[in-house]
């Protein structure tokens, strides 16, 4: 289970930045059901909560459900996983998905699973990440291998799927029409030590390694990044992800 406080002073910083957009994108109002699916720690919960939107949200991880529910008691929020959601057939007006379908075993279930649940001309936002434009968190992978540790990160399916032909393609084999996918880019500009600490202390699957080692390994590799990181110190880490915004 991943350290949802630890996580939300980290991660959840930097997923917050396309929250926004994902709700605008979807003309959020008091009629609107929302699925925020995979919410993590509620950046998307408050935001369409904020736009006047119903929300209900779902997280595989039990932390998180319970740090999004006690932060936006108006929202219904419950635990689930794609590509099995506990909902009838188009229930939703419209759904939210802040960086879950790069995470999800089987991108293609899931997204049939989504489209289930979305009602006629329901409208759908998903982000991921640009794999070679993702330096916040590939500063940390280099610090790693610097540091001499041996280290298999992680192997996701998604790879498969992930530049905006692919997965646009995705969308229209599960059924979405109208798909349009467009790249955000920003500075993550964070405290060096705070951004290190967070991520390590989360504990999600791809740096766990970091935690598992001796203090006196953890310690080379965290000067690695301090060191790799420093050029990024007064105007922040470069990122991009993609943004897929269709329809039902």
């Amino acid at each position: 289970m991943t350290d949802a406080e630890a996580y939300d002073r980290g991660f959840a910083r930097l997923t917050a930045h396309t929250a926004g957009l994902l709700v605008a994108s979807m003309a959020c109002d008091r009629a609107l059901r929302l699925l925020d699916a995979g919410c993590g720690t509620g950046v998307v919960t408050a935001a369409a909560l904020a736009a006047g939107a119903e929300v209900t949200a779902v997280d595989v991880d039990p932390g998180m459900v319970a740090l999004t529910a006690r932060r936006n008691p108006s929202a219904t929020v419950r635990p689930a996983a794609l590509p099995e959601l506990p909902f009838d057939d188009e229930q939703f007006d419209a759904i939210a998905g802040n960086f879950i379908i790069n995470h999800v075993p089987d991108a293609a279930a899931a997204l049939t699973e989504l489209h289930r649940v979305l009602r006629p001309g329901g409208t759908i936002g998903l982000t991921w990440w640009k794999a070679d434009e993702m330096t916040a968190t590939g500063v940390i992978a280099d610090a790693i291998a610097a540091a001499g540790v041996p280290y298999e990160p992680p192997v996701r399916s998604f790879t498969a799927h992930d530049t905006p032909e692919r997965f646009a393609a995705l969308l229209a084999r599960a059924g979405f029409s109208r798909i349009s996918v467009e790249d955000v880019r920003w500075r993550h500009r964070v405290d060096l030590a705070a951004w290190w600490a967070d991520i390590v202390r989360a504990g999600g699957p791809r740096f766990a390694v970091i935690g598992r080692q001796p203090p006196e390994v953890v310690e080379r590799v965290r000067a690695c990044y301090l060191r790799l990181a420093a050029p990024y110190e007064r105007e922040g880490f470069p990122v991009c992800a993609h943004l897929a915004h269709a329809h039902r």
